[in-house]
């Protein structure tokens, strides 16, 4: 991780990594989230892709994301009730953080698709590589980040396709209504935005 005209750039993973453990908020939302012991989880997605992107283009103030995705797998309880409890412990903690907490064991019932393997597994199948990302801390406090489909695309600013998003046109669509959604180039304007 170094600076550059100002803005950081970023290498690899362990500079994602350094980035995260050094951001007190960030730290302090993974800290909470730790607290549920939950089994193979993770805080995913928006969170690190925003950090990331903020960061590249020398933003001072963080950009606002609609949720704080915390994902985990459980195929003892897949009761969406379960996941509502603990949303609620969450909130509890940390008020005026938008907490989103799912069980993804059950999700590949609400996706209809087979069932997913693992956290990873879904994370790998998100909609974009700058996307399938999650963080989550050790045994020690210490930042674990995965990134499945790799960190390349999201430190290089470039917004692609997963490979499993490529894999069927209902998906590719998926995928490119989330850009014209999502409207990322308007806040990110560094972004290279690849099309299917």
């Amino acid at each position: 991780m170094f600076w550059i005209g100002g803005i950081f750039l970023l290498k690899n993973k362990e500079d994602v990594r350094k980035l995260i453990q050094a951001d007190d908020e960030m730290m302090e939302i993974l800290q909470a989230a730790n607290t549920l012991n939950l089994p193979d989880w993770w805080i995913c997605a928006g969170f690190i892709r925003a950090k990331i992107w903020d960061t590249l283009h020398g933003f001072t103030k963080r950009t606002t994301i609609p949720d704080v995705d915390v994902i985990y797998f459980d195929i003892e309880t897949i009761d969406e009730q379960e996941e509502k409890i603990l949303e609620a412990k969450l909130k509890n903690k940390m008020p005026n953080v938008p907490w989103s907490v799912k069980n993804e064991a059950r999700m590949h019932i609400v996706n209809n698709i087979p069932p997913y393997t693992s956290s990873v597994d879904v994370i790998s199948k998100f909609p974009e590589t700058a996307t399938a990302l999650g963080v989550k801390l050790d045994k020690e406090g210490k930042v674990i980040v995965t990134a499945p489909c790799g960190i390349a695309d999201v430190i290089n600013l470039q917004l692609k396709p997963t490979p499993y998003f490529t894999e069927t046109r209902e998906r590719e669509a998926i995928y490119e209504e989330r850009i014209r959604k999502k409207k990322w180039k308007s806040t990110w304007n560094k972004l290279n935005i690849y099309h299917t």
